[in-house]
This record gives C-alpha cells, sequence and structure tokens, in this order.
C-alpha cells in the first residue's frame, strides 16, 4: 500500500474512533455522576522488518475529566452528591469494589441499598442492608440513622456509613466497561463531610463543545475519505 494513503488511513480509523468517544460522551450528557471521557489522538511506528517508514495513529482515550459536574437538588433523603474528588464504594458485577459519583440511591424491597443501576452500594462491613424503618436519615459524613418501626424518637439507630473514599489524584481511577472506575491502588477514607444529601451530581459533559468536536471530526473524517479516494484513482492512472 502507498505510504501515504496508509497514513491516511489510519488517521481515519482514529477519527472514527475519536467520535464514538465524544458520541458517547453525548449519549451521557444527562447521566447522575457521568464524568466525561477524554481522547487523544497519538502516532507510533508500526514494529516489524521492513516497515521502518510506516506510520500509524490511533486514537485513545487518556482518562476522564475530573470536573464537578452542575449539583442538582432533589430533596430525595436516599439522594447524595459526593464531594470533589470523594468516590462512593460499589460493590461489582465480579464481587470486587468499584467506584462511581452516581448518588441518586434506592432501596431494594429487601432493604439492600443500591445505585439507580442497581449496584450494591457498599458500608465499613460490606453491602449495606438497611432494616425497616420509620424514617431514615443520612448525615454529610455519610453516616446512616433510622428509626426503627414502632419507635419512639430516642431509640434512633445508627446502623452504618457509606464507603467514601478520596481520589485526589483522577489518574488513579480507570474507568470499567460497565462504567464504574477502579484503582489498583487503596484508596483513602474521606473523613468529615463529604457529600451534599438530597442532591445529586449531574454529568459533567458540556454538551455544546461535544457537539462542536461532533462536527469536527466529522468534517475531518470527510476529508481524509476524499483523500483516500483521490489517492487511489492518482494510482490507477
Amino acid at each position: 500500500m502507498d505510504k501515504g494513503l496508509y497514513t491516511i488511513m489510519t488517521g481515519a480509523g482514529a477519527t472514527l474512533r475519536a467520535q464514538a468517544t465524544v458520541a458517547n460522551n453525548l449519549a451521557n450528557a444527562d447521566t447522575v455522576g457521568f464524568k466525561a471521557e477524554r481522547v487523544e489522538t497519538e502516532t507510533f511506528r508500526v514494529p516489524g522488518v521492513g516497515l521502518p517508514t510506516r506510520i500509524d495513529a490511533v486514537a485513545r482515550v487518556p482518562g476522564f475529566d475530573a470536573s464537578p459536574g452542575p449539583i442538582v437538588q432533589t430533596g430525595n433523603p436516599l439522594d447524595v452528591a459526593p464531594h470533589p474528588n470523594v468516590w462512593l464504594a460499589v460493590q461489582a458485577r465480579d464481587g470486587g469494589t468499584a467506584y462511581t459519583r452516581a448518588g441518586a440511591l434506592r432501596l431494594t424491597e429487601t432493604g439492600l441499598l443500591t445505585t439507580a443501576g442497581g449496584v450494591p452500594v457498599l458500608g465499613d462491613n460490606g453491602p449495606l442492608a438497611i432494616p425497616p424503618n420509620a424514617a431514615l436519615e443520612i448525615a454529610s459524613d455519610g453516616t446512616i440513622s433510622i428509626l426503627p418501626l414502632g419507635q419512639g424518637p430516642e431509640t434512633v439507630a445508627t446502623i452504618g456509613r457509606l464507603g467514601l473514599f478520596r481520589a485526589d489524584d483522577p489518574a488513579l481511577l480507570r474507568r470499567g466497561e460497565d462504567g464504574l472506575m477502579r484503582s489498583e491502588q487503596p484508596l483513602p477514607p474521606a473523613s468529615g463531610s463529604a457529600v451534599t444529601v438530597g442532591a445529586v451530581e449531574g454529568s459533567n459533559v458540556d454538551t455544546a463543545r461535544s457537539l462542536v468536536e461532533m462536527i469536527e471530526l466529522a468534517r475531518q473524517f470527510e476529508m481524509q475519505v476524499k483523500l483516500i479516494q483521490n489517492g487511489e484513482r492518482l494510482g490507477q492512472a
């Protein structure tokens, strides 16, 4: 293959992958706690004997935009918006610990505390199970208190605490295919006030900017395709 065509072709592939990333960001513009993925294109020499002039391009996702999203007041006592750099620990489908900022929490029929996506929320001793109660309150430090059914206000009981951890360096976290974050290093627990109760953090996707990126990438891909077509015609002349 002609060296020029090869370079343009690999660039077009990278553009398509960048489009997919931006499209995923736009699709999650209304997802609670979502952090936009960043995308970069880098070039590298193709390994192998006899190909010293071949340059490939790849669109990679080096991480995510850690800037905070808007705080949306809901009034729901189960909703929490983690403070900056604070993450809520959850139990992933594989049983391991993962992290999220999606603080729209729910109670199952069996009393298990989960995210809106059905992922169990972790406390100090594993998934949090809430006994039947007349009232429930989450404090700003994540402490969960309940008023047991049929009991007076003097019997308020503390039953656990949300698993809240700090990741001051966003590079410690990697997004999995399930959308949850993982860390190869143990994260330190968050202390003191760590969440805003009765609110959630919205997505930090900048919709207007992402739409502009999509238009620019579409034009770039169109130009790359035309260059490939022109190169093929010249090669056949």
